[in-house]
C-alpha cells in the first residue's frame, strides 16, 4: 500500500469519533512511522498527527514536533503548525491561530471524503 492508501485505511478505521480513539495506539503508529518513514506522499503521517491533535493535549506536542521537524521538509510542510501551537496554548485561540474546535472541524472537513490516489509519488 502507498501512503495515501494507508491514510485512507486509518480514516476508515477511526472515523471521527475522537472519544473512542485510543491515543496510545495513534502515538505508537506515529512513533513507528518516524522510526521507519515510508517515502512518497506524506498523507499517512499527516492524518496520524491530525488524529493525535484532535484527541491530544499539550503532552503530545513533543511527538508532533518530532514528526514535523524530524523526518524531512515534505513531511514538515504537511503537518499543520497550528495544531502544535493550539495544543501549546490549551486549545484556545489567539491573534495568530483559531481555537482547537475550529481546527478539528477543518481536519474532519478535509478527510471526511478522502479517497487515496492509487499511484506512488
Amino acid at each position: 500500500m502507498n501512503n495515501e492508501q494507508r491514510a485512507e485505511e486509518i480514516i476508515n478505521k477511526y472515523k471521527f469519533d475522537f472519544d473512542k480513539i485510543e491515543k496510545s495506539a495513534v502515538r505508537n503508529l506515529i512513533e513507528a512511522e518516524i522510526a521507519d518513514y515510508h517515502s512518497g506522499s506524506s498523507e499517512y503521517i499527516r492524518v496520524l498527527c491530525g488524529y493525535l491533535f484532535c484527541i491530544g493535549d499539550e503532552s503530545d506536542v513533543p511527538l508532533l514536533e518530532k514528526a514535523k521537524y524530524g523526518i524531512n521538509m515534505d513531511v514538515g510542510c504537511m503537518i499543520d503548525s497550528d495544531w502544535i501551537e493550539s495544543l501549546k496554548n490549551g486549545g484556545k485561540a489567539n491573534e495568530y491561530f483559531p481555537d482547537k474546535a475550529i481546527l478539528i472541524n477543518d481536519f474532519i472537513r478535509y478527510y471526511k471524503n478522502f479517497i487515496a490516489d492509487d499511484f506512488d509519488f
